[in-house]
């Protein structure tokens, strides 16, 4: 059985998502189960299956879901008129909107924040990927700037698995910038852990935290679904941990 995680808020508030886990899929090792990446040497035809069954637990058309080429930088495309699944696939962008009822927009990710995003006045959805480079360049603020330019509403907010602090090892210059990101958002305390004798390790989730307060979102319209994608090898992809030999995860919201 598929299985995927979902946000208690989201769902509160109507609105069909979901991130996906490595269960439930027909992938075989070491992309097994559930992978969802199409151009790491797996199987096409068990990826577009995985896509079948992720679609099915999650209430969405395969043929209406928007995904990018990611580069881990702050480009938001908005899903307009009737979607061409292939074509859209092809621009680069790492932030993801839709104002159409039914239309699907979903990020892949195998370690980076999945943050999924719904409007409830207007029901249009947003999906970021934010890696730590996309996070310290502002694709959370650049993206909810693109969205916002539709009328304002209150945003509700789901953030899906993704490496925590204490796996995510970083360098020093990398651990700098990451700082620097939180602090710009207004954080006091450091969000690096510094263990004598050991490398640094980063709080990313604070600083995507710190930038949705940032923007406007209220801490109670926050939900952070859980999950260290490091940590967990049964449940989770992760690309820091497994390199190629990782399999991708999607995360998804539907507009409507």
């Amino acid at each position: 059985m598929t299985r995927i995680l979902q946000s208690r808020l989201l769902l509160s508030h109507g609105f069909a998502h979901g991130f996906s886990t490595r269960l439930g899929g027909l992938s075989e090792a070491p992309f097994d189960a559930l992978n969802l990446g199409r151009n790491l040497g797996d199987d096409l035809a068990h990826v577009e299956a995985n896509h079948a069954r992720l679609a099915e637990a999650i209430g969405y058309d395969v043929t209406r879901l928007a995904e990018a080429s990611q580069v881990h930088g702050t480009r938001c495309l908005a899903v307009e008129g009737s979607l061409d699944v292939l074509t859209f696939r092809q621009q680069e962008a790492d932030a993801i909107m839709a104002t159409q009822p039914c239309d699907a927009v979903g990020i892949r990710t195998a370690d980076c924040t999945p943050v999924l995003i719904g409007c409830l006045e207007t029901r249009a959805v947003l999906a970021i990927h934010a890696g730590w480079r996309g996070t310290v360049d502002g694709v959370i603020p650049n993206a909810i700037k693109a969205f916002r330019a539709q009328p304002r509403g209150r945003l509700v907010v789901a953030i899906g698995p993704h490496i925590r602090a204490a796996s995510f090892e970083v360098g020093e210059d990398v651990a700098e910038r990451i700082d620097e990101a939180g602090r710009a958002a207004g954080l006091e305390a450091s969000v690096i852990v510094r263990d004598e004798g050991k490398r640094a390790h980063a709080d990313l989730t604070r600083v995507v935290v710190a930038q949705l307060l940032q923007c406007g979102v209220a801490l109670e319209d926050i939900d952070d679904v859980g999950g260290d994608t490091f940590a967990d090898a049964s449940l989770y992809f992760s690309h820091r941990r497994d390199a190629a030999r990782s399999g991708r995860h999607l995360s998804v919201i539907v507009c409507g």
